[in-house]
């Protein structure tokens, strides 16, 4: 059974997130923030992890690139629903830099449960890693 870690401090999302994932039949890890992911990271293996970007005492872009440090072969999927940057917008665009630090996907949040399960499955289709070239952001 493939086992997946989720870091997102929204309840909502992360509760969402768990009971598909573990209805389509992965192991779930669920955590509320940075460091409780961190610990998880440490005390088991996972072949993916979802990260939000934006959350509470340890930031999302740090822990992305803290996650990407300690276990650099699991795929990491980022996930935001800030503003993103368009032609229109001066705003930076939070899921670009995300890859630039160590994410292997990226989901705007809301995504559909489709688009996760996608995701995942793109990253798991490696043997469980994806190596950096594979990178991209999912609609």
């Amino acid at each position: 059974m493939r086992r997946i870690l989720v870091v997102d401090d929204d309840p909502m999302v992360g509760a969402t997130i768990e009971v598909l994932l573990q209805r389509q039949g992965f192991d779930v890890t669920l955590t509320d923030g940075g460091e409780t992911g961190l610990a998880a990271l440490e005390a088991q293996m996972f072949d993916v992890m979802l990260v939000d970007i934006f959350m509470p005492h340890m930031r999302g872009f740090e822990s992305i690139r803290i996650f990407h440090e300690r276990a650099p072969t699991i795929p990491l999927i980022a996930m935001s629903g800030y503003a993103f940057a368009s032609s229109t917008s001066p705003s930076p665009d939070f899921l670009r830099m995300a890859l630039e630090l160590g994410a292997t996907r990226c989901l705007r949040k809301p995504f559909t449960p489709d688009a996760l399960l996608t995701t995942i499955r793109e990253c798991l289709g490696g043997g469980g890693s994806a190596l950096p070239k594979d990178k991209k952001e999912a609609p």
